[in-house]
């Protein structure tokens, strides 16, 4: 059911505390960790702690908590003093997603072409 835990979700798993994961911020509704496979100096996925499939089943069932994705994406850029970053949400297989749970990377700390991949 969307919004509700997935055992068999890795990211789930790290919300519980069942992963480790390098953890930067948190929060009541998300949770943001560094990417074990960085493609940045800065790469940190920013999760909602609710299971979402992607970014749009997200941002339809809850935009509010959409927006705080959003918003810890920022807070982890002003951290990581970035004054240019990209944020990514991939959506389905075909565009690079592999976690089927929503999740924004935070990319920075080094020149980001155009376009990418």
């Amino acid at each position: 059911m969307p919004g509700e835990p997935q055992d068999d979700c890795l990211f789930c798993k790290i919300v519980a505390g069942h992963i480790p994961a390098t953890i930067v911020r948190e929060t009541d509704t998300t949770v943001a960790f560094r990417d074990i496979n960085p493609q940045a100096p800065t790469h940190v996925l920013v999760i909602p702690k609710a299971h979402y499939e992607n970014a749009a089943t997200l941002a339809a069932a809850e935009p509010a908590l959409a927006a705080d994705v959003l918003g810890e994406a920022q807070s982890v850029a002003d951290e990581d003093k970035l004054e240019s970053y990209r944020i990514v949400f991939n959506t389905g297989a075909g565009a690079g997603q592999t976690v089927f749970h929503a999740h924004a990377h935070v990319l920075g700390g080094r020149g980001l072409q155009w376009p990418p991949g």
